[in-house]
């Protein structure tokens, strides 16, 4: 075991995340872990300086979504770990590697209720996988490994490391840090005999793809698997880049809003395949398109981590595997399409098109189908789509049709604010691909202040602004419930357009749908930050309902 001389504790943290690859970092400082801002201070690795903790957390979660390596996320104690909370359950919910390092109160102070003290051990159990405590500088090695280990293993997820002030600016002699070990989780050979004479004797079978551990790679190779075959194919909510939609296998996304034809056939199917997918609420309708414990059609759930395989539903066939070892073996599986299923798969993949085509009118002078026409005839396949929640975000899930991996940064948590620092982080990742975050009023003002953390550091993200002055799912939600009783959804927003100029970014506003293109063209020719304002009314509440219509069940 190698040790070097002497140092702190925070010149320790920076030498073991270098020691994992680490780059970069996303941070609100404060006091409490001044001894590692120093020491990132000749490190090589970027410090990205946020405005407010959770989008710096939220920032660490795309980076590990959209690379498959843990994010990592730096904050203070007390506020700013509370803060960084919200980044902390997206990555948790939507099994995404992440680490977040939080200040700590010094050790000789705890148990006391101390300045901005809390117990996250106790506080972060279920926003985590580990959440642990550093007490002793010379095991950070040890600690910083494990993390990474943990934050990556079987089902991804976040991990919370707590820094206590003075352990910090210890100076001791620690072991010298190494990379962690990946973790890979194969399927048996037996296994894989069992599939193939399951999708063999099928006659109805169904592919859901879903959750993380993919690569560019898989998701190509299971492509070719599904195309040869001829099965259609569902990606789980906002795991829509894990399938072409252009592909004559693909059937449509399984989320909130399922095309009615598509549920019918999924639960008419005789075999579903999930690969990588939890099937939780929101993509089951609300755990009703399989039955709970025992699904009428056979199941077969390929998980990365053996806790899920029959938490909820008990599969016919397990197969504790990340997706990516997953399709691996099902490269060398000898099989003969079905004629049944090409009859079928591609009767699927039309009505798929037919759900994805948006309609030409609607209430108001701005309508959005033509403007996602323009945007598929206008953006590069490569682009990364990034959103938050609230209503808007339809137009982009139903109607834009992704093409590639790794271009979609969507919270499955459905967490509000999430598409701005997501768009920062992708535009770090990816500088020389189109970023585009959609986002609502409402959703925007969440973490609009990162915004000025894309002009800081030149990123020339493209925010597409739907504002109809609203909450607009929970308006939705009211009216149907409870008709005409308007309560604690209605907006007052700023000026977008001066809020975008203020923060020395583009601004656009849009007030007619044919203005829509030129102003995109003219903020993507800026060269900077830029926030295009839709202003849509309001009875826009969906594609296919007004709210009025909602109000009146009509």
């Amino acid at each position: 075991m190698t040790t070097l001389g002497k140092r702190t504790g925070g010149q320790l943290i920076v030498e073991a995340l270098k020691a994992n690859g680490v780059s970069r970092v996303s941070c609100v400082p404060g006091e409490s872990y001044l001894a590692v801002l120093d020491a990132l201070y000749e490190s090589g690795i970027e410090t990205v300086v946020c405005r407010q903790e959770g989008g710096a957390a939220m920032m660490a979660d795309t980076w590990g979504r959209l690379t498959g390596e843990p994010g990592i996320c730096m904050v203070t104690r007390g506020p700013g770990a509370t803060n960084a909370s919200a980044g902390l359950h997206v990555a948790r919910q939507d099994s995404i590697p992440m680490i977040l390092f939080i200040g700590q109160v010094q050790r000789d102070a705890r148990e006391r209720e101390a300045f901005q003290e809390v117990e996250y051990r106790r506080a972060f159990t279920e926003f985590a996988k580990w959440v642990g405590e550093i007490d002793d500088a010379r095991r950070i090695p040890e600690f910083v490994t494990r993390a990474f280990a943990v934050a990556t293993s079987g089902r991804p997820g976040p991990v919370v490391l707590t820094l206590p002030e003075d352990m910090l600016v210890e100076e001791v002699e620690a072991p010298e840090a190494k990379a962690y070990t990946p973790v890979e989780n194969h399927p048996g050979r037996k296994q894989m005999e069992k599939f193939t004479d399951l999708l063999a004797n099928a006659k109805r079978p169904m592919f859901i793809l879903g959750g993380t551990r993919w690569s560019e790679a898989a998701v190509a190779s299971f492509k070719n698997f599904a195309e040869s075959l001829k099965v259609p194919v569902g990606c789980s909510f906002r795991r829509q880049m894990l399938f072409d939609h252009t592909s004559s296998s693909y059937a449509g996304d399984v989320g909130i809003g399922i095309n009615p034809a598509l549920s019918k056939e999924i639960k008419e199917s005789d075999l579903i395949v999930l690969v990588g997918a939890r099937m939780s609420e929101m993509p089951s309708s609300g755990y009703t398109m399989l039955d709970i414990p025992y699904p009428s059609q056979t199941l077969v759930h390929v998980f990365p981590e053996a806790e899920e395989l029959g938490r909820i539903y008990r599969p016919d066939l397990a197969i504790c595997a990340a997706p990516e070892d997953f399709v691996g073996a099902l490269a060398e599986l000898k099989m003969d399409a079905n004629p049944a299923w090409a009859e079928r798969t591609s009767a699927m993949h039309e009505a798929y098109l037919k759900w994805s085509t948006p309609p030409k009118t609607g209430p108001g002078n701005v309508q959005m189908g033509p403007i996602m026409d323009w945007i598929e005839a206008n953006v590069p396949e490569d682009a990364i789509f990034t959103n938050g929640a609230g209503n808007y975000a339809t137009w982009v899930h139903r109607f834009h049709r992704f093409r590639r991996f790794n271009t979609q940064a969507a919270p499955t948590s459905g967490s509000m604010g999430y598409g701005l620092p997501a768009a920062v982080a992708a535009k770090h990742l990816f500088p020389a691909r189109e970023v585009i975050c959609f986002a609502g009023d409402g959703c925007f003002m969440m973490h609009g202040q990162e915004f000025i953390t894309a002009v800081r550091y030149g990123l020339p993200i493209i925010t597409v602004l739907v504002n109809n002055g609203t909450y607009g799912t929970i308006r939705m939600h009211q009216e149907r419930e409870y008709p005409g009783r308007v309560s604690a959804t209605d907006l007052v927003n700023p000026d977008f357009v001066a809020y975008a100029k203020a923060f020395g970014g583009h601004g656009e506003l849009v007030e007619k749908t044919e203005d829509f293109g030129p102003a995109f063209e003219r903020a993507r020719a800026s060269g900077k930050a830029a926030i295009i304002e839709i202003k849509l009314d309001a009875e826009a509440i969906t594609p296919a309902r007004t709210l009025t219509q909602i109000r009146n069940k009509s």
